[in-house]
């Protein structure tokens, strides 16, 4: 009969409160992670859910599901002016000019001279932190009007949302080198290594992490991704892209999802994904702390 030695016996008894601690410490983290207050970097109060949702129950639900703060764009811009209205006091709204009224204007409005006078006329009302999101796409990030707006953006200290591919991203870079720009998606099925690439080469990026179907692998944060945020605490916000009226009914699902990847992160960094960078980037963070 095999009779274990002392150095085995501690050595194993060593493993099994490693594995216990380690244990411990990924629910104590879960734990943490599902009381993150959220930062919405991705939300749309379009006309369609105008007709469903009323202001005060867009508020409400925000409250509700813990999102403190939100980047507030809406086609048109009257859905985040009627939010701004609210007055809220404990939700900070960052109201973005969006560049379409209606919903084709999606696919021209970079081309279209319409547009043009609208942002100018909107861009008068003096509250927009950004302009986006925009959809764009390779060589038409290329067009003047695109060109214009990066430049606008930088001499305005204004981000973009740019909801584009990496070829339209790093076209719309080089019309306003330095310009600040949320990418939606982070390129939505862009490889993690092009991702890498692009954050390495252009520190003004900030990558946006809805239907980024990649970010959970077997009921946990991607390791490629967990990497990538350790790497780049600064760079990533949350958002749960209600494009669609249906879409909001899962905002309360979208964001028990975001918190339970970012159990997976070490807690600081957790927070920064979570809300603190939404807050820094628009100078917000000193504000919410004296609340």
């Amino acid at each position: 009969m095999h009779v274990p030695s002392k150095a085995g016996m501690a050595c194993r008894k060593f493993l099994t409160l490693l594995a216990g601690t380690l244990a411990f410490s990924a629910m104590a983290a879960s734990a943490y992670a599902q009381q993150l207050p959220l930062f919405d970097a991705h939300m749309h109060y379009n006309v369609e859910a105008r007709s469903v949702l009323s202001p005060q129950q867009v508020i409400d639900l925000w409250r509700k599901t813990g999102i403190r703060a939100v980047l507030a764009t809406s086609r048109p811009n009257d859905g985040t002016l009627d939010l701004i209205a609210q007055k809220a006091p404990d939700i900070t709204i960052v109201p973005f000019l969006r560049p379409y009224r209606v919903q084709p204007d999606r696919h021209d409005w970079f081309s279209n001279a319409e547009i043009d006078a609208f942002v100018e006329k909107e861009l008068q009302r003096g509250i927009y932190r950004g302009i986006g999101e925009f959809h764009i796409f390779g060589k038409d990030a290329d067009a003047p009007f695109m060109a214009k707006i990066a430049r606008l953006a930088k001499a305005r200290d204004l981000w973009l949302h740019a909801h584009a591919d990496e070829d339209a991203v790093e076209r719309i870079l080089r019309h306003a080198p330095g310009v600040k720009l949320i990418w939606a998606h982070t390129g939505m099925s862009t490889p993690l290594d092009k991702v890498e690439q692009m954050f390495a080469q252009y520190p003004n990026i900030v990558g946006e992490l809805s239907y980024r179907m990649d970010l959970e692998q077997d009921g946990a944060l991607n390791p490629r991704w967990r990497a990538l945020m350790t790497k780049y605490p600064n760079r990533f916000v949350v958002g749960t892209d209600a494009w669609v009226t249906p879409r909001w009914g899962q905002v309360e699902e979208l964001a028990a999802f975001y918190r339970r990847m970012l159990g997976g992160l070490p807690r600081d960094v957790a927070e920064r994904i979570a809300y603190r960078n939404g807050l820094s980037m628009f100078g917000l963070e000193e504000e919410r702390s004296t609340r």
